[in-house]
């Protein structure tokens, strides 16, 4: 199998996660479970049904992220210099608004454009890759041709 990038920050998230899940939730679900059986008949019970519906949404959570955190590849951003490349943190401006951008490229684990975190996967970091201070990108994206120039690379 790949591994899977991923900067430290991200992994600590996924593991912070891990562990919520198998200290906190799982002993509270099992507990709910084992007070809705004292309800009786288990055919009609909706609090045990509901309980082994979230039970079975944690143990397959808990292995998707054992999974993904076996896989990964921690890639420390601080680390690295020049061109654009994963880790990196990079400000565009959008050549037809003037509107500036900053993203970090991560791993699509860790991905959030809500809060600057762009999947390495999107094609605007695909785009992105390789690219330097001052050169302009062209990205197709699904709502059309877009074109940024690449005003500032950091890795932090």
């Amino acid at each position: 199998m790949d591994k899977i990038p991923m900067t430290p920050k991200g992994y600590a998230a996924l593991e912070a996660e891990l562990k919520q899940l198998k200290a906190v939730e799982r002993p509270a679900i099992i507990a709910a479970i084992a007070e809705a059986r004292e309800h009786g008949d288990l055919s009609e019970n909706a609090e045990y049904h509901s309980a082994r519906e979230k039970q079975s949404f944690i143990e397959g959570r808990i292995k998707e992220l054992e999974g993904v955190l076996s896989l990964s590849e921690v890639i420390n951003p601080a680390k690295l210099s020049g061109p654009i490349k994963f880790g990196a943190t990079v400000t565009l401006v959008d050549e037809d608004t003037d509107q500036e951008k900053t993203w970090q490229i991560v791993g699509e684990h860790e991905a959030n454009i809500e809060k600057g975190l762009l999947n390495i996967k999107s094609p605007i970091a695909r785009a992105l890759i390789g690219k330097e201070e001052g050169d302009s990108v062209e990205v197709r994206t699904p709502g059309g041709e877009k074109s940024y120039e690449v005003l500032t690379i950091s890795y932090v």
